[in-house]
């Protein structure tokens, strides 16, 4: 069993950062890829960004490229989403999600490759 935590979102103006950080208890976080998920009000919940377990591999969507790093901490069962510029559209619910160990596939955009979800937050980028 791995629970999630995720922290960090916020009310915040457009060009400004934030950085969210999802905090993992389980022995199984060393060895899960991590990701980030949204979903914006009215829309379905998108891919963000995903992260191998050993934070060699990243993935990100194009919109967010060049924009938002994933990181990792394994001594803290910790993973990152620092967002950098941010615009109106990525005001969404934020969503960190560990995948099966030692897994890694379709650069892990798919949400059913993950096993656990946090509950979310919130993330509001006003113009």
């Amino acid at each position: 069993q791995v629970q999630l935590v995720e922290s960090g979102g916020g009310l915040v103006q457009a060009g400004t950062s934030l950085r969210l950080s999802c905090a993992a208890s389980g022995r199984t976080f060393s060895s899960s890829a991590m990701g980030w998920f949204r979903q914006a009000p009215g829309k379905e919940r998108e891919f963000v960004a995903a992260i191998s377990w050993t934070g060699v591999i990243t993935y990100y969507t194009d919109s967010v490229k060049g924009r938002f790093t994933i990181s990792r901490d394994n001594a803290k069962n910790t993973v990152y989403l620092q967002m950098n510029n941010l615009k109106p559209e990525d005001t969404a619910v934020y969503y960190c999600a560990a995948g099966r160990s030692y897994q890694w596939s379709n650069s892990q955009r798919v949400a059913g490759l993950y096993d656990y979800w946090g509950q979310g937050t919130q993330v509001t980028v006003s113009s």
